[in-house]
Order: C-alpha cells, then structure tokens, then sequence
C-alpha cells in the first residue's frame, strides 16, 4: 500500500483532533509544534517538506509530550542546528533516543523503512550513526517489551490496522481509539 500523507493525516487527526484538540498539518522547511492560540482552536504537530518520515518524526515527539509541554512552542525544547559540537551532539542524541524508537515502531508498524537521523550533518564532530542506531532500536525493544506511551498505542495499532492488516481508514481508527480508550493515561 502507498503511503500516502493524506492517510496518515486522517489516521492522526481521527484519532486526537476530537480527544486532544490536536491535528498533523503539512509545514515548509522546519517542523514545529504550535499549541491552540488565538489564531488556532488546534494544537498543531506541523511536519516539514510533506514528508512521510517526517509526520511520524513529529508525532513521535507529540506522543512522548505531557500535558505541560504540550503547552508550550516546540514543547519548550531547545534545538541547536547543524553545526553541533561533542557536548551538544551528545545532548541531543539523549533527547533523541525516545522519539526516534516510536517512529522506527510506527514506520514497521506501517511498513516504511526506518532512516536513524544524527541531524548533525555540517559539524566537525564525527558522529557514530551505527552506536545511536543501537541505541534507537534498544529504545524501541524496550517500548514493546514494557509498552508505549498511551497515544503512541493508540497511533501504532491504527497504522499497523490500515497499512499491515489492509484495514479500511474508519476500522483503523475504531482499533486506534479502541487502544486509547482501553489504556490507562499514565503520562505526565
């Protein structure tokens, strides 16, 4: 099945326009997350250039969020361009572990090829791809060992109900809320 972004959106929006006042929109070069404002009822997890693997990035990051964060512009998370040096490359691939194994989860999930991204390509540092790598796919053991967070449950069975098991979008989103409802929201 193609992967489609008007799918991932409707899967998305389906799931958390209703229950979080959330929606994936399509963005330009940079991915953002805007919380509701005066221009906006929604919160909007914004994905850059029309990507498919950047939708799951971003919803990734909109899963792992609590209440407080999802208040606040980009979470309030720093983000430092290319550039990086030892100390903030490592940084950010501490923040990075998490997000990153929920979107290698909803990418087989959907049956998408997963790219690990060091987001460090203009620095003088010499990044070790294949260590974070490990640590990615460590993270993601872990989750399906011990569980994901309630809306990145909830988000993965609808995926793996439309692209892995060729249900139609409506039964997709019934077996996602069936995982929201079902799930106790332990998140912070």
């Amino acid at each position: 099945m193609p992967h489609r972004l008007d799918d991932v959106i409707a899967l998305f929006d389906g799931l958390f326009q209703d229950t979080f006042a959330t929606r994936l929109v399509r963005g330009d070069d940079e991915p953002l997350y805007l919380p509701a404002d005066a221009e906006s009822p929604w919160h909007r997890v914004i994905f850059a250039r029309g990507f498919f693997a950047s939708a799951l990035h971003e919803i990734s990051h909109w899963c792992i969020a609590g209440e407080r964060r999802r208040q606040l512009e980009d979470y309030g998370y720093w983000y430092l361009p290319d550039g990086r040096d030892a100390a903030q490359q490592c940084d950010f691939e501490a923040v990075e572990v998490a997000p990153q194994a929920l979107e290698l989860l909803f990418s087989r999930a959907c049956g998408l090829r997963f790219h690990v991204s060091v987001d460090n390509l203009g620095g003088e540092v010499e990044v070790d791809r294949e260590a974070f790598r490990a640590r990615v796919e460590a993270r993601a053991a872990r989750y399906a060992r011990e569980g994901l967070p309630r809306r990145a449950a909830a988000f993965r069975t609808a995926l793996a109900a439309f692209y892995a098991e060729g249900q139609r979008l409506e039964e997709a989103l019934a077996a996602g809320r069936r995982r929201l409802e079902a799930q106790p929201a332990l998140e912070a």
